[in-house]
């Protein structure tokens, strides 16, 4: 069976031109590797198993459903690549610290976040005495009040 040149050459066209559309890709997003320092305030020392968790933030301001969590290393180093270029919040948990949370602006190929965790601040319990002292005019705390005339 022999095939006409036209339709060889009809065929060869075709090929060449879905060629052409597949180079015309858009070019990828600019990516970012982000890398993280989370060590203690008050002695610099470095947080070993901190959880680093990566929300994305859409061009309104909220938050993008998903995220990515991290954890640091002995040296309290963690890190991450291909992070494209736009807001995000970073969020670090670790035992025996106040959360940490901040949005960040990517717009370099590489950022160092260096992130002091803090102790926590003391908690009310209402199993702790907490006595007011006696000032004038006031009932002893705990005392009956009576009114005055």
């Amino acid at each position: 069976m022999k095939i006409p040149k036209f339709a060889i050459t009809i065929a060869c066209l075709a090929l060449l031109s879905v060629s052409g559309f597949a180079r015309e890709k858009k070019p990828a997003a600019p990516t970012c590797t982000v890398s993280f320092l989370v060590v203690k305030d008050y002695n610099s020392k470095p947080i070993r198993n901190a959880a680093v968790v990566l929300h994305p933030i859409d061009p309104n301001g909220r938050q993008d459903k998903g995220g990515l969590e991290l954890k640091t290393d002995a040296e309290g180093k963690t890190s991450l690549d291909g992070i494209p270029y736009g807001k995000l919040r970073i969020q670090v948990i670790a035992q025996g610290f106040q959360p940490y949370g901040k949005d960040f602006d990517i717009a370099e190929p590489a950022v160092q976040i260096d992130i002091k965790m803090q102790s926590p601040n003391g908690q009310y319990s209402i199993y702790e005495n907490h006595t007011v002292p006696e000032q004038p005019g006031n009932a002893p705390a705990g005392g009956d009040a009576k009114p005055q005339h």
